[in-house]
């Protein structure tokens, strides 16, 4: 027996070695002892979690709501998402129906509001949404070819998030190789437009601090990456119009020079479903929101039908 137990111990140990390599830290919850402060209001959701929100614009009766310093969600899925918004609008009294504005990232959960809550919706905007290059309904050759045009890393990255997603945590934080170009902000993922805009933002005063990371980059980015390029429960491309007699509207914003999200994708995606008004920004870039007026054109087209003439 004894040969069998020495045998046995270093496999055991070396078990408990890789999950301790392979398990991420725990999340900083905030206002929890060693944790970032609470600074936002928040509401109490039905599973016991809080998730925050802040207010722009006008009073909440009048105005739409975002997050703030919210609660980790371990088992966070693109239909959690939904769930969650759903309930901070009922907390929030917005009323049986609301507006969604996802941008980037936030794009998943948009369409997770088209798919669980489109009863709940006025209206519905997606800008630079990213796109998951596995839905089914992209044809095999445009997925595979888009895919290869994004930097080395960023393949990795994305397919390791979809393929092996409990070795994301180790990929994301090894330092032998480089990992996720779009967490690190590597020059090579932005347009010439996109340094532009950065250029700008970097001249223009701080008004709000980027909290995004403040619990921990794995609750917060790893997650993200994780929901939004793993196996999803539907394919958006399948989804019925939530506005059958026009009395909403759904749009998806894309920059012609994105190098993140990459046109031809959205494209398909806006042929495929031909309800959504598909606005396409010659020039733009994954930024180009975030200047030139753009916010209030995307706005307006959402909420009082105005078509910008620039696009």
């Amino acid at each position: 027996m004894a040969p069998k137990l020495v045998f046995v111990l270093p496999i055991v140990l070396l078990g408990w070695a890789f999950q301790a390599i392979l398990r991420p830290p725990a999340a900083k919850l905030c206002g929890s002892p060693g944790g970032p402060p609470l600074t936002s209001p928040r509401i109490k959701l039905r599973d016991g979690r809080y998730l925050a929100y802040r207010e722009d614009g006008v009073h909440k009766d009048k105005a739409r709501a975002g997050y703030g310093e919210s609660d980790p969600n371990p088992r966070r899925d693109v239909k959690s998402e939904a769930l969650d918004i759903e309930e901070l609008a009922d907390q929030l009294e917005l009323g049986q129906k609301f507006y969604v504005l996802g941008t980037s990232m936030g794009g998943y959960s948009v369409w997770g509001c088209l798919q669980y809550i489109p009863h709940r919706l006025a209206g519905a905007a997606l800008v630079v949404p990213v796109i998951n290059y596995w839905w089914p309904s992209f044809p095999a050759e445009l997925s595979r070819q888009a895919f290869k045009k994004q930097v080395v890393p960023e393949q990795r990255t994305l397919w390791i998030a979809h393929n092996v997603p409990s070795l994301l945590y180790l990929w994301m934080t090894q330092k032998w190789l480089p990992s996720s170009a779009a967490a690190m902000h590597h020059p090579e993922i932005f347009s010439k437009h996109d340094m532009e805009v950065l250029q700008k933002m970097m001249a223009m005063p701080r008004t709000i601090v980027n909290k995004s990371r403040q619990q921990g980059t794995y609750e917060s980015i790893h997650r993200d990456l994780l929901v939004a390029f793993g196996r999803w429960e539907f394919d958006p491309m399948n989804i019925t119009n939530p506005f059958p007699q026009n009395e909403g509207s759904v749009h998806i914003w894309q920059g012609y020079e994105d190098r993140l999200v990459l046109v031809e994708l959205q494209r398909y995606i806006s042929k495929k479903l031909p309800w959504i008004k598909y606005h396409e920004v010659p020039e733009g870039g994954h930024m180009f929101m975030l200047v030139d007026g753009w916010t209030d054109r995307i706005l307006k087209a959402l909420l009082v039908g105005e078509e910008p003439s620039a696009v």
